[in-house]
């Protein structure tokens, strides 16, 4: 199944949207549910309710706008660094510099303010150079949470997620290494696209599926998600330690090797620079920068 968050003839709706992905169907929600966008549904069915009826026609999805499936997350987005071999390479002079030589110990986990999620086709607003001018793509897997807990082991992990969707952890990089601590280079407003929509984890695999990343149209990051460092069970379980997770919480996984900031000389983000970011099985957010 795969649920979306959408806005048609100026209304929010929750939808289930078609296999091809051509068309979605809305759910009989009020608006003041619909208004959570598909945390509304994630948190019925966590309560033991039946998914909502359909409501009225499917429409194409081409005549709606697309929101990110989670228009504000419940709370801040958990966010893993260093999680791709290949990633940890090629910033071990930067970002992961004093960092422990061992990436394989415990994973990188940072935050994200809910606030900074827009949806999969909205303009990512550049802070300026004043703030920074060093702004760097990320593309990653996020895995969204179904049923909550504490303490959840590895083994059990995977009976907690409820589905996955495409996220860009966008970063102003000479922010993130000034501050030290992560969350402030990541968490300016419109620094974390998401979408299409949700794919829950009956339809998809998330830990054999495939993320790419182009930027104008060049191919800068392709990675499965089998080479991730920490799977999605182990971290699962490490942000779980002593840490109760909510249906609806999101996990960002980690990104593979091609970022700006690893090329040499680096390359960042400007005005008019438009990045898309793929996930097999998922689909594709794409953003432009101004």
């Amino acid at each position: 199944m795969q649920l979306a968050t959408y806005q048609y003839d100026g209304r929010r709706f929750v939808g289930i949207v078609s296999a091809d992905g051509q068309s979605v169907m809305p759910l009989d929600l009020p608006q003041a549910v619909a208004a959570k966008g598909v945390l509304a549904v994630i948190e019925l069915l966590a309560k033991g309710e039946a998914l909502p009826a359909a409501a009225g026609q499917a429409v194409s999805v081409a005549s709606v706008n697309l929101e990110a499936p989670l228009p504000q997350p419940r709370r801040n987005l958990w966010c893993v660094g260093r999680n791709y071999h290949a990633h940890a390479k090629e910033l071990q002079t930067s970002v992961f510099k004093d960092n422990d030589k061992n990436p394989e110990s415990w994973p990188i986990v940072f935050t994200k303010v809910p606030e900074c999620v827009v949806g999969p086709t909205a303009n990512i607003i550049l802070p300026g150079a004043a703030i920074s001018e060093q702004i760097d793509y990320e593309a990653e897997l996020a895995v969204v949470i179904g049923k909550g807990g504490k303490n959840i082991t590895r083994d059990n992990a995977m009976d907690h997620v409820f589905g996955y969707t495409v996220v860009n952890d966008i970063t102003a990089r000479d922010v993130q290494m000034r501050h030290q601590q992560w969350d402030m280079g990541k968490s300016f407003d419109t620094f974390c696209p998401m979408g299409p929509w949700i794919v829950t984890a009956d339809q998809l695999d998330g830990t054999n599926t495939r993320v790419r990343c182009w930027v104008n149209g060049e191919l800068r990051q392709d990675g499965p998600t089998e080479n991730l460092i920490f799977d999605i069970p182990m971290l699962i379980e490490t942000i779980s330690r002593g840490i109760t997770l909510y249906p609806g919480d999101v996990i960002a996984t980690g990104t593979p090797a091609g970022v700006g900031l690893g090329m040499t000389p680096p390359r960042f983000l400007a005005a008019g620079d438009v990045v898309r970011v793929e996930i097999d099985g998922i689909g594709a957010i794409e953003n432009k920068f101004v």
